[in-house]
């Protein structure tokens, strides 16, 4: 992979479950990294292995390796964010991690 191609910012958020004043718990979003990230839409096969469970929004993210990275965490990207749904250490090689996530879509 060219470096050229990591030319997007993605933010990696942590969620942390919090209790709130009213002593509901609540989830508070805090940013773990901000990199450069290869952002490409699912396309032929793995395209259609998403949509047959409902995941057609899934966007897969290639980043340097970064230890700590798990699938509790969500990406922000221009601004949508993504649940992780997996992450794929490439070739177990520690140089770049393929992060697929999903968007999340709020109904309003």
């Amino acid at each position: 992979m060219s470096i050229g191609e990591m030319r997007h910012r993605i933010t990696i958020q942590r969620i942390t479950p919090t209790i709130n004043e009213n002593g509901f718990e609540s989830e508070i979003s805090q940013d773990f990294k901000t990199v450069c990230a290869s952002v490409k839409k699912l396309h032929g096969k793995e395209y259609f292995a998403a949509k047959a469970v409902q995941a057609e929004n899934t966007v897969k993210f290639t980043i340097r390796y970064i230890a700590g990275i798990d699938q509790t965490m969500k990406i922000l990207f221009q601004g949508k964010a993504y649940n992780i749904t997996s992450i794929d250490n490439i070739k177990y090689k520690k140089r770049y991690i393929e992060i697929q996530a999903m968007e999340v879509v709020t109904d309003g």
